[in-house]
């Protein structure tokens, strides 16, 4: 768990975590491109959505859950973007799976 985020979770470098259990964290992104920006982290030293497999299923299950319990604690559950970025073509640039929960304006289409 030498990224960040393996930092994070290791107690090695501090972060506020919004929620937390045995699973995944949930923290502020730290250049926010939203009013509400958070990342949902699995525990699990996952690099990247491409290299889970059906051992991650329920996994990857929880994650979406926590998504929609931290829109609706946040207020944001009638509209907000989920994103997971896969791969340095995808735009991933800590491979350490995430997903970005953002919020707090009107997104279009022509946003994406």
């Amino acid at each position: 768990m030498d990224t960040v985020f393996g930092k994070i979770i290791a107690g090695e470098i501090q972060a506020e975590k919004l929620y937390e259990d045995e699973h995944c964290i949930v923290i502020p992104d730290i250049n926010p491109a939203a009013p509400v920006h958070l990342l949902v982290i699995p525990k699990k030293p996952l690099a990247m959505l491409s290299e889970a497999d059906e051992d991650d299923q329920l996994l990857l299950g929880h994650l979406m859950l926590v998504v929609a319990k931290m829109a609706n604690q946040l207020g944001v559950a009638d509209g907000y973007r989920v994103i997971i970025n896969n791969g340095a073509g995808g735009g991933q640039t800590v491979f350490h799976l995430h997903i970005h929960i953002i919020a707090g304006f009107e997104m279009k289409e022509s946003d994406m």
